[in-house]
Formats: C-alpha cells, structure tokens, sequence
C-alpha cells in the first residue's frame, strides 16, 4: 500500500493529509479474435513483421515489470476475449514468471464475431468485491481488436465497482469495417462501468511504439489520475523557434529567405 497526500494551506504553507493509496489487482483481457492476428508495421529483429498478438504480449510484459518495480504488491490475472469473456490464468499474482506463463498462453485463430462483454463485467466485479476485502482495488485493461464490429453488453447504470481501461488496435476505416462506431461502443462501456478515472487509448497505425508508448500511459493510478481530456503526455519534441533561443547572451535575429 502506497500513502498519498492531499490538499491545504496552513499558515502559508502548503500541506497534503495523509490519503490512502491502495494497491492493484489488475486484470488484463486481450481479444482473441482473428483480427489480433493482423501483421503491424513493426518488424522483429529477423525482419518478420509483428502480429498484433504478439505486440500485444511484449506490451503486457512491459507493463508488468514497470509496474512491479513502482510496487512489488500488485497484482495481476489474465482473461480472454472471443465471442464472450473467460479465464486464461484467474490467480492474481506479483510473480513475473506467472505472467509470462499467461501471455505465451494467448492464442488466436477464427472470428469470433460479436464480442458481448457481459460476462467479463460480472467476473470484474466478483473479484472486485474480493480486493475491497482485502483493501485493494480492481482494474481492468481490455485490449481489443476487431474494427468491424461492435462489442454491446447489458449492465446496471448504478453499478461502478472497478476501474476500467480500454486499448484499441484498428484498421483504417473502409467499407468492410467501421472502427469510429466500434470505439464509441468502448467508450460508452467506460462510461458506464469504471469507478474511478479509466483511459481509452486507439491507434491504427500499426505501430508497436505507439502500443508500448499507450502502455507506459496506463501505468499511472487509478486514484491518482487527471481526467484523460487533461492528459498531457507524452510531451511533443518540438524544436524551439529561433527567436527564443540565445546564444552567448544576445539574441538571433531570423535570416530572411526571400
């Protein structure tokens, strides 16, 4: 369990209260779709191009460690996600060598179709009440996949017990797909079921950076989150104008091209 500290002002100076950080279960469920299996612009050092799965599994690994190394306490469990949600590892665990056990496990091979994402919500929510029980919080990070297809679910509206986190990998829209409609879908399910602040982040670029880069994203707490729309990292390396730039004490003067 982390302390954090939160806000007044006392005589001038300023001063957090102590505030209760609690530690992670984190449930990671990764579509296995056929559409995971779609090849990136990435390429492995063979220059083999990346599947989506197998970017998807270096990701998971990233994060992991990462998130380990900021507190050994957290936990992690890995679920499924075809036509409807199921277990691949359901013990959660702060071993390393567990996780990659679970992602060398992640297989795909059809369509599934229509993903509903009932199922995953009651099983997030049955192991949600067990880390209240045990002064921990629960979160939920979907990785999804399919750019033709809507995910729909039935839910209570009054009914927010975990956090919920959404990653989508997409095609570029065309007449065979529609991955605006898919992620207003995802968005909506965020909406609806996450406690506390949940991220969505999407890329079609194809692009294994971004993913790791969106990844390291979801790092951050979910108690001590920002509102997403006042997300402002990663910082844009934007080079300086000349005009703000010195040397030796004086300032540039910008040559004309004309």
């Amino acid at each position: 369990m982390d302390v954090a500290e939160g806000g007044s002002s006392v005589g001038g100076r300023f001063t957090l209260p102590p505030r209760r950080i609690n530690s992670e279960d984190i449930l990671f469920c990764v579509d296995v779709d056929a559409e995971s299996l779609v090849e990136m612009k990435s390429t492995t050092v063979n220059g083999r191009p990346l599947t989506r799965l197998e970017s998807i599994r270096q990701a998971i690994l990233l994060f992991v460690n990462t998130k380990l190394s900021m507190n050994p306490d957290h936990r992690f469990a890995f679920a499924t996600l075809a036509k409807t949600a199921s277990w691949l590892r359901k013990e959660f665990s702060s071993e390393v060598e567990s996780a990659i056990a679970a992602v060398k496990d992640l297989s795909a091979t059809v369509p599934c179709g229509q993903a509903d994402l009932t199922h995953l919500f009651k099983l997030a929510a049955h192991e949600a009440r067990k880390s209240r029980a045990q002064n921990r919080i629960l979160r939920v990070i979907i990785i999804y996949c399919r750019s033709s297809v809507k995910p729909h679910h039935q839910w209570p509206v009054n009914q927010k017990l975990f956090t919920f986190d959404v990653m989508y990998l997409h095609d570029k829209p065309g007449p065979d797909n529609c991955p605006q409609a898919v992620y207003d879908a995802l968005v909506d399910a965020l909406e609806l079921v996450t406690e506390y602040e949940g991220y969505i982040f999407e890329s079609g670029q194809g692009s294994a950076r971004v993913l790791f880069r969106q990844m390291c994203m979801l790092l951050s707490h979910p108690q001590q989150r920002c509102p997403q729309e006042d997300l402002d990292i990663p910082k844009s390396l934007v080079k300086k104008s000349p005009t703000a730039d010195t040397t030796n004490g004086e300032d540039i003067v910008p040559v004309s091209s004309q």
